[in-house]
């Protein structure tokens, strides 16, 4: 096992919120976690899979091609 275990405060930190948002993630059971006793900690594989499934790629437009009228 290779996984760093992060606490909530630690993921927090990553995503740049506050330890509101990793609690409600894990409340509301939209990411893996690891109950130890009372501690709550989440795999830091879970947390790439969270951001890697949230990710959004941009758009490439395609440039209209311009027909000439004869």
């Amino acid at each position: 096992m290779t996984d760093r275990y992060l606490s909530v405060d630690q993921v927090a930190e990553l995503l740049g919120t506050t330890a509101r948002f990793p609690r409600r993630l894990i409340e509301e059971r939209r990411i893996r976690y690891v109950k130890v006793g009372r501690y709550v900690r989440i795999p830091e594989s879970a947390l790439h899979e969270y951001i890697a499934s949230r990710t959004v790629e941009p758009v490439r437009l395609r440039r209209a091609r311009l027909r000439r009228v004869a």
